[in-house]
């Protein structure tokens, strides 16, 4: 097949390939064909496919009648074959970068995906990367692989780039395309071919000289949400201590004009992207021999925050009776506020750690039918009939728009509440704000 560098400027002939459809790929497939791009999707998850392709999506941003719409045009394919690459001008790779047992990158998708994609590489394509990663990946990693693979040559036969995701599940105020997109090349055409396609997706490019800054302009957003929500937690549970109420203080400093961005506690830090780029930046240092110890800080205080939680459940509720004999209704089990995204959620770790204690525990997610915690199947339970009188103490974890406030403060007699969910709600029940006392009326 012969590829054409002008069809980057032509939607309707160009053959866009998207490789990983979660939280980050099927988004931006669904956006470029809403730009006049002939799409495939690429996913090697066959369950996931089969949902998709039956109109079933697994991420609330994405309705179902809005991926029938788009599946019954014509112009999206679903496939786990890698092989239709081979027909594509341009191939878009959004697939997991976790973190290993050790605290390590792991590369092993990416690097899968680039040994696919290299063994069927055409000339003349734009392979672009946006799984988040550490400065040097696309480069030292990426590019080795298409090229000694493929006998293709980076800026000669081929072009590569980085161009760092900025999807934000559950936002819906900001449309994927009105959010600034940062885009790289390996070589000035790479950049130039890069910047000719985004051009016609997003409302605003930025261009940056290299791939690693690219990359690291990734981690550092992260990094920087990272340390300041992990800050925040700590002076949360410092404000426990003082019986200062947290929230106010961070509504106060809020008024002032400049100098100050505002930042929330909770049960920890939860999703793909705050609690796992800051780490590989942290990897990153450490190969140079350089220990960032903000990073190193702001990952104790994460990992500790929810077991402060815990703890303060089960003090409380040691008062009155035994804690393995307590019921406890953990309210919103995903990592963030309307979604059903349960990667790294703090509320996963907290279900585990309640159960080691000993308490019967129960949760309600709008968002999350059931979930798996150590091998057994939990499913969500309703807010009906005598449930919150007959549970010992409900934990808001996520303050769920469907979520009835007013509900759980009528019926429940315990509440621990790391959002500040129940301000402005009045009951009968007693409220335990993390970040220093009763929330303010």
């Amino acid at each position: 097949m012969s590829h054409q560098e002008n069809n980057i400027h032509a939607p309707s002939t160009t053959k866009v390939g998207v490789v990983g459809l979660g939280y980050v790929g099927l988004p931006l497939a669904l956006l470029f064909l809403q730009k006049g791009y002939q799409m495939i999707g690429i996913d090697i998850d066959e369950n996931k496919l089969n949902n998709l392709n039956n109109f079933i999506s697994h991420i609330p941003d994405i309705e179902n009648n809005q991926l029938k719409q788009a599946l019954s045009s014509g112009k999206l394919r679903l496939t786990t074959d890698y092989d239709v690459v081979k027909s594509q001008d341009i191939i878009v790779v959004c697939v997991p970068t976790p973190l290993s047992s050790q605290g390590n990158p792991d590369l092993k998708y990416l690097k899968n995906v680039s040994e696919q994609l290299a063994s069927r590489l055409q000339k003349n394509q734009l392979i672009i990367v946006e799984s988040s990663t550490y400065p040097g990946t696309t480069r030292d990693v990426v590019q080795p692989i298409l090229e000694e693979k493929s006998n293709l040559r980076i800026g000669e036969d081929f072009s590569l780039g980085y161009s760092p995701e900025r999807i934000d599940p559950g936002n819906k105020t900001m449309k994927v395309e009105e959010i600034p997109k940062v885009v790289s090349g390996i070589t000035d055409r790479c950049l130039t071919l890069l910047t000719r396609f985004y051009e016609n997706i997003f409302e605003e490019v930025v261009t940056v000289p290299t791939v690693e800054i690219a990359e690291l302009s990734k981690l550092l957003e992260n990094s920087y949400r990272f340390i300041n929500i992990s800050f925040i937690n700590e002076v949360a549970m410092l404000c426990d201590q003082l019986n200062i109420n947290v929230w106010e203080a961070i509504s106060a400093a809020s008024t002032k004009p400049y100098g100050f961005n505002p930042f929330y506690p909770g049960p920890g830090i939860g999703g793909h992207c705050i609690p796992v780029d800051p780490l590989y930046l942290y990897w990153a240092g450490k190969q140079q021999g350089f220990h960032h110890q903000f990073l190193s800080l702001a990952e104790q205080t994460n990992n500790y925050v929810t077991r402060y939680v815990v703890e303060k459940v089960k003090e409380r509720i040691e008062r009155d009776k035994g804690i393995d004999d307590a019921t406890i209704l953990l309210c919103g089990i995903s990592y963030k506020k309307d979604s059903n995204d349960l990667r790294s959620s703090p509320g996963i770790q907290m279900m585990q750690e309640l159960m080691q204690l000993g308490v019967t525990v129960q949760y309600h997610d709008p968002f999350v039918p059931e979930v798996v915690v150590e091998g057994a199947v939990y499913k969500s339970i309703p807010l009906a009939g005598n449930v919150l009188k007959q549970t010992d103490c409900v934990v808001i974890l996520q303050d769920h728009s469907p979520v009835s406030m007013k509900k759980i403060m009528e019926d429940a007699t315990l509440v621990y509440d790391t959002r500040n969910a129940t301000k402005g709600w009045e009951g009968n029940a007693e409220v335990i704000l993390l970040g220093g006392g009763m929330p303010s009326l």
